[in-house]
């Protein structure tokens, strides 16, 4: 298949998630909806069923899920109840709720009472105290409490084995995840802000092994003669086509990310060399770094800001670009520390506040614009 080809068929992918759950259930699977954050997706694989993620819609009106949440929630939760109340995802056979954020702990529960009756709501609560033992058990016994909730929609047991299979499966993607990543920056002339979206975006739709193919047939990019500007990008998640564009229209590529929809997702694989399938996800959980929702003990030393800062610099990018998802309580309380971080370093960046609500770019566009020459005098 032709470069170009996989890009499209990747676009398509990320577009269509509910004609992707349609045909998974005319092929006679189940599907499990998986919200944010870290939730074990090798799981639901090892069960044979078909995990999609549910990360909200740029393409849709809060309007149903008003009715089940408060209006401080942020887009990506009531939108993520909107496609199951009108309709879009409503054939999905349960869903996994992780707690981890102020907002998700609360919805947990308000997905229990929209969908409790129509599908499993299967909910997920991780240790902030992850590296002790204390915290690796209650991490196992809470993946083992979703193991048994999905053996109830299965229908059979899921075995310590399958798992282990199921997380050389995962590892395999993250690895050509974290390669594509590169890719892009490396040939940035071809995969631009929007494809570069679409191809990690797919991966929540797509079944594993099809989609890690698919992403490897990516390595034979052309050779890259980019002329413009890069930045990292920062914030929950950064998927909307016509905010990319922008980018694109000012000759701007993603040379990284600190995003959690994207490379956040990523960047820790469950280790192979544990044979007890469940330590070896709950050990995946406490070695995840640098991430505002994690705890750290360390945070006095600002090392999740320096984190990134380092990032922009190993990229080889110009700028940093943090979008700021509305409401969103831990990114707004960390914005302080990252700018100090990016200060220090000399480091330019904007902050862009959005939500998937959003259809007016104009603001955005005028702010990257000129972002565009301040990154341009510093190439």
């Amino acid at each position: 298949m032709s470069i170009n080809a996989l890009f499209d068929e990747f676009k398509v992918k990320a577009a269509t998630p509910k004609q992707q759950l349609a045909e998974y259930k005319a092929q006679g699977k189940k599907v499990i909806g998986v919200l944010p954050y870290y939730a074990p997706e090798e799981l639901v694989y090892a069960a044979g069923m078909v995990p999609m993620g549910i990360w909200g819609s740029n393409n849709k009106t809060i309007s149903r899920a008003k009715e089940y949440c408060a209006t401080f929630y942020c887009t990506i939760a009531q939108l993520a109840l909107e496609m199951l109340l009108d309709g879009t995802m409503d054939q999905l056979d349960g869903i996994i709720t992780p707690t981890i954020c102020d907002t998700l702990r609360p919805m947990s529960q308000n997905f229990r009472v929209a969908m409790g009756d129509k599908m499993k709501v299967i909910f997920l609560a991780h240790p902030q105290n992850r590296f002790e033992e204390f915290g690796l058990k209650f991490c196992e016994e809470e993946y083992a409490n979703v193991k048994a909730d999905l053996e109830e929609v299965c229908g059979h047991e899921i075995t310590n084995d399958a798992i282990l299979d199921a997380i050389k499966v995962y590892n395999k993607s993250r690895a050509a995840r974290r390669e594509f990543v590169k890719l892009a920056n490396e040939h940035c002339d071809v995969v631009t802000p929007t494809k570069r979206s679409a191809v990690l975006k797919a991966f929540f739709f797509m079944e594993k092994p099809e989609y890690t193919a698919k992403l490897e047939e990516l390595a034979a990019l052309p050779v890259c003669d980019w002329k413009g500007t890069k930045v990292v990008t920062s914030g929950i998640i950064v998927d909307n086509p016509k905010l990319l564009e922008i980018f694109e229209n000012n000759n701007i590529a993603i040379a990284a990310d600190d995003v959690a929809h994207e490379s956040r997702s990523f960047r820790t694989d469950v280790p192979e060399d544990e044979q007890d399938a469940l330590r070896a996800l709950a050990k995946q959980f406490a070695n995840m770094d640098y991430d505002i929702l994690l705890y750290d003990p360390q945070s006095s030393k600002n090392r999740r800001g320096e984190f990134v800062a380092d990032m922009v610099k190993k990229s080889g990018a110009q700028g940093l670009v943090l979008f700021m998802q509305q409401f969103c309580d831990p990114e707004e309380m960390e914005y302080p520390y990252l700018k100090k971080a990016l200060d220090n370093a000399g480091i330019p960046h904007i902050k862009l506040g959005v939500d998937q609500q959003m259809r007016d770019f104009g603001q955005a566009a005028t702010a990257i614009e000129a972002f565009a020459d301040v990154l341009e005098m510093r190439k």
